[in-house]
């Protein structure tokens, strides 16, 4: 299953200029390259805020920058059988 990809800002917002157009829900989800119950969403997400911006959401804030992510995944792909402490004295 390939991974989940975001839909842009710019890319909401012409999803629902081809709504308001008249474009099928699937004809939209066609031309963006995502299933149509994701443009179903958004699409009843619009109506509902008048807006396609992410919301704030709850929860911890991510302490780890997309950088220290990628070179933790890594130590931890080359060395298997090291721990989650050892990773993380070596990344700091």
């Amino acid at each position: 299953m390939p991974p989940r990809r975001k839909v842009t800002t710019f890319n909401k917002a012409r999803a629902i200029a081809w709504l308001q157009d008249g474009v099928s829900k699937r004809e939209v989800g066609r031309r963006l390259g995502v299933s149509h119950s994701v443009v179903v969403r958004l699409h009843q997400k619009f109506q509902a805020t008048n807006s396609v911006l992410e919301r704030p959401r709850s929860g911890r804030p991510k302490k780890t920058t997309q950088r220290e992510d990628r070179f933790i995944r890594r130590q931890a792909l080359q060395q298997r059988g090291t721990t989650a402490n050892i990773i993380r004295s070596g990344a700091s």
